[in-house]
Order: C-alpha cells, then sequence, then structure tokens
C-alpha cells in the first residue's frame, strides 16, 4: 500500500512530490501522459509573478507572494534556469493610469515591492516600449523561469529520493475504503492512504469520482508567439498590459534562453485536449501586443503555440480536503506557477493531517547539474570531451547542443523518452529550424539508447510517429 499516490505531474503535482520526499514515506506519482509538465506547465508564460495583481485576501495573493520568494534557493538547489528580470505594467490612458494606482495599492496589501515609473523613466529602462505609454508599474521581484526544466527537476529530486513515477496511465475510478482509497487505472489498481489531486484542467473529474460536491473547470485557451533569440537590444523586463476580467492580458517577455514570447490569448473553449492554433486570434494578439511596443520584430518568429489554464468560477484556486485523504488542488491558473512552491506547503500541511511524518536521514536535496556545454568555457568544454567524445558531436547547430547532453537527458530517472522529451530537456529543436536538422539525429540517439526501433520512436505522445517503414537504400549509419 502506499501512503500519498498523486494525480498528475504537471508543476502542482511535481512539487508535491519534492516536497514529500523528504519523508519516510511511499509515495507514487501517477501521470496520464508520456512526460511529466507535458500539458499546461509545459505551455504558459513562464513568469514567476510577483503577486501585485490578486486581490488581496484570496489564496492566490497569499501563495504568488510567498511561492515568488521561495523560488531562488529551489532553482539553485535543482539547477533550473529562473532570472528575477521583474515585470512593467504599462498605461497608455487616464483610465488605465487609475488602475495601476489601484494596483499599488494592492501591492502593499499583498505585501509586494513595487514603483511607479513616470513616462521619461520609462522609456529610459526599457526604449522599446510604446511611446503612447504614460506610465509604469515596476515590480522588482518578478522573474522568468525555464518551466519545462521545474518539472523535470522536480521530479527526478523526488525519484533520486524514492518516489515512484508512472506515465501513459490514466485513473479511471477511485474507491474509498476505511484504510484509504483504490485507485483504478487503465493499467492496474493501487492502494493508497492520501491522494493529492493534482491533474490540472482534468482535476474536477478526479475529485468528482469521489466526493460529492461536484465541480467544474472551464478550460481557458491561451496562444502564443515564440521568436528566436537574436543579438540586437529589445525588451528586458517582462512587459504586462493592464489586467482586464479576462487576466493580465498579453505580454511580451524575454525568456531564459533569450527567446521572446508574445501573447497569451484568453478564451473559454470546451475541449480540454483543444490545443490548436487560430490565425484570427493570433492576429488579435499582435494586435494587443502593439499596444505595449512599437515594434515586433516578426522576422524571427520560428513559431506559435495554445496552452489551456484551469478555471474555476471561483477565479481563485481551489485547494481543500473534502473527504479526509483526498486533497484537491484545483483551478490553478495564472499565477500557479508563480504560486506552486507555496501551495505545495499547503499541501504538506494537509498530509500532515493525516499521516505523522518523519524526515528521512539520507534525504538527497540538490540534483546533478546539467551539462549545459554552451554556457561553458572552452576549457570547460574540452575536459568534457576528454572525459566522453560524445560532447564534441554538436546535433542541434541551432542552439548547440552535443549528443552527451542529449544521452544524459535520456538516461537520468525522469529521462527523455520521445523527441519533445529531449526537446524540453536540452532545447533541439527549440531553434530557428525547429528541428530541421536535428531532429533524425534526436531519433537516432533515441532509438540506440531506449533500444527500440527508428519506427517507434514518437514526438510526443503514442502514435505520434515520424516513420513508418525503411526507404530504399536506407542504412545504420
Amino acid at each position: 500500500m502506499y501512503d500519498i499516490i498523486i494525480i498528475g505531474a504537471g508543476v502542482n503535482g511535481a512539487f508535491a512530490a519534492y516536497r514529500l520526499a523528504k519523508y519516510k514515506l511511499n509515495i507514487l506519482i501517477i501521470e496520464k501522459e508520456i512526460d511529466v509538465g507535458n500539458e499546461t506547465s509545459g505551455a504558459n508564460s513562464a513568469i514567476v509573478h510577483s503577486g501585485y495583481d490578486p486581490h488581496p485576501g484570496t489564496l492566490k495573493a497569499k501563495l504568488n507572494v510567498l511561492g515568488n520568494s521561495l523560488y531562488d534557493e529551489i532553482c539553485q538547489d535543482l539547477d533550473v534556469e529562473f532570472k528575477r528580470i521583474g515585470s512593467l505594467t504599462i498605461a497608455c490612458t487616464d483610465e488605465e493610469v487609475a488602475i495601476l494606482d489601484e494596483l499599488v495599492e494592492n501591492a502593499k496589501l499583498n505585501n509586494v515591492p513595487v514603483e511607479l515609473l513616470d513616462k521619461e523613466t520609462l522609456h529610459k529602462i526599457e526604449p522599446f516600449v510604446t511611446e503612447k505609454a504614460v506610465k509604469a508599474l515596476l515590480a522588482p521581484t518578478a522573474g522568468i523561469i525555464n518551466p519545462f526544466e521545474l518539472c523535470v527537476g522536480l521530479v527526478e529530486n523526488a525519484m533520486d529520493n524514492g518516489v515512484k513515477l508512472n506515465l501513459e496511465e490514466k485513473v479511471e475510478k477511485i474507491i474509498k475504503d476505511e484504510q484509504g482509497y483504490a485507485v483504478v487505472t487503465d493499467k492496474g489498481i493501487y492502494l493508497t492512504k492520501i491522494i493529492i489531486n493534482a491533474a490540472g484542467v482534468f482535476a474536477d473529474e478526479v475529485s468528482n469520482l469521489v466526493n460529492e460536491k461536484k465541480y467544474q473547470l472551464i478550460p481557458r485557451k491561451g496562444e502564443y508567439f515564440v521568436l528566436d533569440h537574436f543579438s540586437e537590444p529589445y525588451v528586458t523586463h517582462t512587459l504586462f498590459s493592464v489586467p482586464s476580467s479576462k487576466g493580465k492580458g498579453v505580454l511580451v517577455t524575454p525568456s531564459t534562453h533569450g527567446n521572446y514570447l508574445i501573447g497569451p490569448s484568453s478564451m473559454f473553449i470546451d475541449d480540454k485536449e483543444d490545443e490548436a492554433t487560430n490565425k484570427d486570434t493570433l492576429d488579435e494578439v499582435i494586435k494587443q501586443a502593439y499596444r505595449l511596443v512599437d515594434k515586433i520584430p516578426m522576422n524571427h518568429l520560428i513559431r506559435e503555440f495554445a496552452g489551456l489554464r484551469a478555471y474555476h468560477e471561483s477565479n481563485d484556486f481551489v485547494i481543500n480536503q473534502l473527504t479526509p485523504g483526498f486533497i484537491n488542488v484545483l483551478g490553478m491558473q495564472s499565477p500557479g506557477l508563480a504560486s506552486a512552491p507555496a501551495t505545495s506547503l499547503m499541501v504538506e500541511e494537509m498530509v500532515k493531517e493525516n499521516l505523522k511524518l518523519v524526515l528521512k536521514d539520507d534525504y538527497i536535496k540538490t540534483r546533478r547539474p546539467l551539462y549545459r556545454l554552451n554556457k561553458k568555457s572552452l576549457e570547460e568544454r574540452d575536459a568534457l570531451i576528454r572525459q566522453n567524445p560524445q560532447f564534441a558531436n554538436m546535433i542541434c547547430r541551432c542552439e548547440q547542443i552535443s549528443e552527451g547532453e542529449i544521452v544524459d537527458a535520456i538516461r537520468r530517472n525522469c529521462g527523455a523518452r520521445t523527441i519533445k522529451g529531449v526537446k524540453k530537456r536540452v532545447r533541439p529543436g527549440f531553434g530557428k529550424c525547429q528541428g530541421g536538422f536535428c531532429e533524425p539525429l534526436v531519433m537516432k540517439i533515441l532509438s540506440r539508447e531506449l533500444g527500440i526501433d527508428m519506427k517507434d520512436v514518437t514526438y510526443n505522445n503514442r502514435g505520434s510517429y515520424i516513420l513508418q517503414n525503411k526507404t530504399k537504400g536506407e542504412t545504420n549509419d
């Protein structure tokens, strides 16, 4: 029997596993996708919000501010890229300036440092901000993070400390009894004392398997543009529109790898698996982005994508224990990523209500660092290559990723099993050619390392095969 089963390996499920792995517990994560962080946690703005925006007194406000403050140490321990670049909320009209004044009051109540900037100061620190801007709210504690790397790092550390991960397994039924719960999946039955429901947009359906009170989560789709990294100057802070009832609006922001994100849109949809993009929607995203900047270098556009957020009618997070031992973590829309470290502390306290927790003597606090060859000096690269010649074989020219890094990403305990899994961990395919050069090479490495036929290598989830048949003249070279 397990002590805890966590349903969902997005950022909240991953943080729960990471937080609880320091105790002497038998923990299992069940994830229906082929990889961790594969849905909402892998398709978002990658922003660690400062916390000035959530209405004071809400769970969002409490957890956002605390979560933000915890990221530095966590990312250092797990070797996850995180940068506090600060955010600017841009006002172009008197009405928007009035909203900035309200946000300043919010920030005071939420204990978030902010500063109002006049037009001259704003354009001095961000020359690309639209000339229409008259004032901005600077929130220096806001940051950007690599959410793929974060989810993998959290689960990898949890697995280093004994947590088990089951991928491609869907929960179909949950039965409550005196000892706890029987979790029935499409692959087996697991007994557990506690369930942590962190199933993202599907968390309402999981909760409704157990609880008399029924929830409904509405997926809210956000569509984005991705610009390649380029050498000429551009924005250095996260630029926000003044928030509205639809959320924080379209943003323009750097990423931790020097790319730029523009988006998201905000549209309620019915289909919880609809991650398609739409030209009209993306045209509107660009139109809204021009309220923030006067220039968008669309010649550097390399990709569009969409992600879903789980909206609850309260417009707040829903974290509760309606049935003893069944912990809900649902409605975790923005700022869910920023709040996740604090959310896991709240979950930990709920677990303590049900179980006596004893710390491990052999707990491993840090994760083995990634190689990041493109950030090493020539001397450091040379030393790595002397140890392992695979680091001399450059697979991704756009992002400068070596075979050694890809092999390491596959062999780790939360290792990549797909092309997208490799891409998320070490970035081959994230560059200008979007995998046009490196994808066949990554496939060969996956085939070799996983011991499977090239035809069985998938892009992402089951069925997403790249190859169907051998071609005439094919060799094994």
